[in-house]
C-alpha cells in the first residue's frame, strides 16, 4: 500500500469513523479523528441554524487546522501511514451549505489563507450512501442533536461533496456504501483493502462492495 496519508469522507452517518478505525488497525496507521463533540455550538446549531452557523463553522475550522497541523508534522518512525476521518476542505463545503452568501465569502477568505498550510491526502476515500441509509445510521448511533436533521439538508451536503470532488479532479475512490457493513462483513473490509493495493491516477474511481 503506497499511500501515506488517506482521508475518508462522506455525508453525516456514512460510516467514516468506523472505516478509519478498521483501516488504521490493519495498517498500524496513525489515526486522526474529528473531535466534533468538543464543538459547543453543534447542539445549538441544530436547534437554530441561522444564529449559530457562523461560530459553528469557525470553531470547526480552527480545531481541524490545529489537529491536522500538529499530528501531521510529528514524525513517527513506527507509523508511516496516517488515516483521517475527515478532509480539511469539508470546512468550506459545510460552510457553503450552512452560511448566507456574505458570511460565506468572509469564511472563504479565511479558509483559503489556512488551507495553503495544510498537507493534502494522497488518496480520498468517499463513502456514498443514499439518504435513507444515512438516516438509519444516524438513528442507530443515537446522538440526540442529530435525530432531527432534515433529509433535504443531507441531500444538500451530498450534492456539495460530489460536485466539489468532480470539479477539482481529486484522486478519489468512491465506495458504494448503500449496504456497507465494515464491522460485520469481512468481505467488505477485504474489498477496500484490496482496492488500496492499486495506484490510482487523478480523478474518480469506483468500488462496489460484494
Amino acid at each position: 500500500m503506497n499511500y501515506h496519508f488517506i482521508t475518508i469522507e462522506g455525508n453525516i452517518g456514512a460510516g467514516k469513523t468506523t472505516l478509519a478505525h478498521l483501516l488504521s488497525k490493519h495498517y498500524n496507521a496513525r489515526l486522526i479523528l474529528e473531535e466534533f463533540a468538543d464543538n459547543p455550538f453543534l447542539p445549538k446549531f441544530y436547534e437554530n441554524p441561522k444564529q449559530y452557523a457562523f461560530p459553528l463553522e469557525l470553531f470547526f475550522m480552527a480545531e481541524r487546522f490545529k489537529q491536522q497541523k500538529d499530528l501531521l508534522q510529528q514524525k513517527d518512525l513506527f507509523q508511516s501511514v496516517s488515516i483521517s476521518d475527515y478532509l480539511f476542505t469539508k470546512c468550506l463545503l459545510f460552510a457553503k451549505v450552512n452560511l448566507p452568501e456574505d458570511e460565506f465569502r468572509l469564511y472563504q477568505r479565511l479558509f483559503e489563507i489556512i488551507h495553503q498550510q495544510m498537507v493534502q491526502p494522497d488518496l480520498l476515500i468517499y463513502l456514498h450512501a443514499p439518504v435513507s441509509k444515512l438516516k438509519d445510521n444516524i438513528r442507530k448511533r443515537n446522538r440526540p442533536y442529530e435525530q432531527s436533521i432534515p433529509e433535504q439538508y443531507l441531500f444538500n451536503i451530498q450534492e456539495t461533496y460530489t460536485h466539489y470532488i468532480r470539479q477539482h479532479n481529486i484522486k478519489t475512490l468512491f465506495i458504494d456504501a448503500s449496504n456497507a457493513d465494515f464491522l460485520g462483513n469481512e468481505k467488505h473490509m477485504k474489498a477496500v483493502i484490496d482496492a488500496l493495493e492499486h495506484e490510482y491516477t487523478e480523478g474518480q474511481h469506483y468500488l462496489n462492495l460484494p
